[in-house]
């Protein structure tokens, strides 16, 4: 099957239509994502509960592990099937898609199984106590015990239908479950619904999760004769160039959410060792700070498609081009974004909690965190520059450099010399050197392909 309108799209579309028929929709799903992601810190804060607050904090590096797994088969299968239009193998793409949905599946299930055997010391090392234990266990029953698998083959079929650029398909596939939890979350959660509190939020997030999985279910099954999206069993087989190919993208993106997930857990338990609020007030900016992170997230996951297909089929200039405006269009934004928060930081806090400590801890953590987002832009569009390309060792090479050389320990020295409000300013430390590299690296990657193409282009002729 040869589809020729997304054959235009990636080959012949001016860049600035192209990067924004594949990004918008894929921004305005993130954007929905991180009101999703909001919608519980925002509805659990409304019962004024520090210990409820907290639950839903101190949890979140469980459910920021899904997207280890969402990264192995999402991102990898994602780039595999790219770079397989690219070069017109339409038999990758189809087993490509395979592969990464059946172990997906496979991997939710285990993911489940895990979590409920071992809960108890997993809480411990989350960072819970004996106030926050139950409430945070009630919270990742419903979201990890029941929900890892609707939760992680959703967004890995979003992957996969956007890597054919059904980008404008992928966002409402996402965007019907997160718009379903945010309409059920109050229900679940505040007294005059059913006053479940953390634990509503977790069963909101669950029953959207299974939504979004029958919407993608529904669509690959009326689409089948014109999507290259294959969720044929027949289809999933070990096939040593495919699964080397997606794991070659997949396990270094994976072990990326991984060590986000480590250092949130080390920030958690920097933070709960000065109470209650201190930990509430830290989870609160921290999804607000998901909203710019989640925009560049999504431009970034757009235009990869455009990314791979292009470096596939030997066209350099138009990767490069493509990039070029993105980080234009990215690097401007956030900018804005970055000054808008450093204002109005106490404003945006107290729309979530109005207790006066809570407000002034994480005005001061918003004033630090929102500093790296320029930074932090940069620094994804490299890495999926690296993830479209296939170039695993690379992207892997920037998650270590972020985490374990640069964050981890600066959280560690930083708060050693501000107590509490120097862990703020970790993450702008790694993202300036980072983004530095990130510039570096880009420069030298595409010299190397322009010279590589204009031999390879002398030796033709």
């Amino acid at each position: 099957m040869k589809d020729t309108k997304k054959t235009q799209l990636f080959e012949k579309t001016p860049i600035p239509r192209a990067v924004m028929t594949l990004a918008v929709p894929t921004i305005i799903s993130s954007l929905v994502m991180v009101i999703y992601n909001l919608a519980d810190t925002y509805f659990v804060g409304m019962l004024n509960d520090p210990i409820q607050n907290a639950a839903v904090t101190l949890a979140a590096p469980v459910l920021l592990a899904f997207n280890a797994v969402n990264n192995l088969f999402g991102v990898g299968s994602s780039s595999m099937m790219s770079r397989g239009l690219g070069k017109k193998d339409y038999d990758m793409v189809y087993r490509s898609s395979a592969f990464g949905f059946y172990l997906a599946l496979i991997c939710g299930i285990l993911f489940s199984v895990i979590y409920t055997a071992f809960h108890q010391p997993l809480l411990t090392m989350l960072g819970a106590d004996n106030n926050t234990a139950t409430a945070t266990g009630d919270y990742l029953k419903w979201t990890v015990s029941c929900g890892a698998a609707p939760a992680i083959l959703n967004v890995v079929m979003a992957y996969m239908v956007r890597a054919e650029g059904a980008a404008m398909h992928a966002s409402i596939g996402t965007m019907t479950g997160c718009v379903l939890n945010i309409i059920l979350d109050p229900v679940f959660i505040l007294p005059w619904g059913l006053g479940m509190g953390a634990a509503g939020a977790g069963f909101a997030t669950f029953l959207s999760n299974c939504v979004a999985c029958v919407y993608f279910l529904i669509l690959l099954f009326l689409k089948r004769r014109q999507t290259y999206v294959c969720i044929r069993p027949s289809m999933f087989c070990f096939d040593k160039t495919i699964a080397f190919g997606i794991m070659g993208v997949g396990i270094p993106a994976a072990i990326q959410n991984l060590l986000n997930v480590t250092g949130m857990t080390v920030l958690n338990n920097f933070t709960t060792s000065y109470g209650a609020d201190a930990v509430a007030a830290m989870g609160i900016v921290q999804k607000i700070n998901m909203v710019p992170l989640y925009i560049s997230l999504g431009l970034s996951q757009g235009i990869m498609p455009l990314i791979s297909y292009n470096y596939a089929g030997g066209n350099i200039k138009r990767m490069k081009q493509t990039l070029v405006f993105a980080v234009k269009v990215s690097l401007s934004f956030m900018g804005a974004v970055s000054i808008g928060y450093y204002i109005g930081a106490g404003s945006l806090v107290s729309l979530f909690m109005k207790s006066r400590g809570i407000v002034e801890y994480g005005t001061k953590f918003l004033h630090g965190m929102c500093l790296g987002i320029p930074f932090l832009c940069m620094d994804f569009l490299a890495v999926n520059v690296f993830q479209a390309c296939g170039l695993g060792k690379k992207s892997f090479i920037f998650a270590v450099l972020r985490k374990i050389v640069l964050e981890i320990p600066a959280l560690f020295i930083l708060n050693k010399l501000f107590p509490l409000y120097g862990l703020a300013y970790a993450q702008l430390t790694a993202e300036v050197i980072l983004a530095a590299a990130a510039v570096i690296v880009l420069l030298r990657l595409f010299k190397k392909l322009e010279t590589y193409n204009k031999n390879l282009t002398k030796s033709t002729n």
